[in-house]
């Protein structure tokens, strides 16, 4: 990327722990901010995320209220749980529409938009994208079996980058994961703070 270009992240929270839990690997949030803040004139890091009301302690909380602190805009909405015609209990939390607006939003204002999903029903949002002038670098993998990418999105994207290239570079330190271990998940240091912490947890606990 050019020095001075414009450019926005769009990270499907769901998606992308799913490819990189694929991949053996947990993400660093400050690694992967650092990561793309060199390579360009980042405008925002957008993260999507569904959360689970009505629960004393959610998960991946941590995570979302360490990204707020620490340079991303932090894009949340309730889980809907409903039961599906075999009478199972199901929960549903997808942050689609919410990204699309967002991105077709952001178009006139940035060179380029780099999408962490593989969901295959992003394709028409990035083709509406190209249409505006914004070429779209779609990040996912296809070095797992399944690929983690459909291969309309891989196909519609101006450049697509393998999740698996970019582990070294903003993956979480695995010496810091074993010292972590057996850690309680709601241990203070994962605690909102107003300057950046060391250790921003992962996102887990949902479908």
């Amino acid at each position: 990327m050019p020095d001075q270009e414009r450019f926005a992240l769009f990270i499907d929270g769901a998606n992308l722990y799913a490819s990189a839990k694929s991949l053996g690997f947990d993400i660093d949030y400050k690694r992967l901010l650092r990561e793309f803040q060199g390579r360009g004139r980042l405008i925002r890091a957008y993260y999507y995320t569904a959360l689970v009301e009505d629960q004393e302690y959610s998960s991946i909380r941590p995570l979302v209220d360490w990204l707020d602190y620490n340079g991303y805009s932090v894009v949340t909405k309730p889980t809907k749980e409903f039961v599906d015609s075999t009478g199972r209990r199901k929960v549903k939390g997808n942050m689609d529409i919410e990204l699309a607006v967002t991105a077709m939003e952001m178009a006139p204002h940035v060179d380029q938009m780099v999408l962490f999903s593989g969901d295959g029903d992003f394709r028409s949002l990035v083709e509406s994208l190209q249409r505006q002038g914004v070429r779209v670098s779609v990040v996912s993998t296809v070095v797992t079996q399944p690929p983690m990418v459909a291969d309309e999105l891989r196909r519609q994207a101006d450049e697509f980058i393998d999740l698996a290239q970019l582990a070294p570079r903003i993956g979480r330190d695995p010496s810091e994961r074993a010292a972590r271990t057996g850690e309680p998940r709601r241990q203070a240091a994962y605690a909102p703070a107003p300057t950046p912490t060391p250790a921003p947890p992962d996102e887990t606990g949902r479908e």
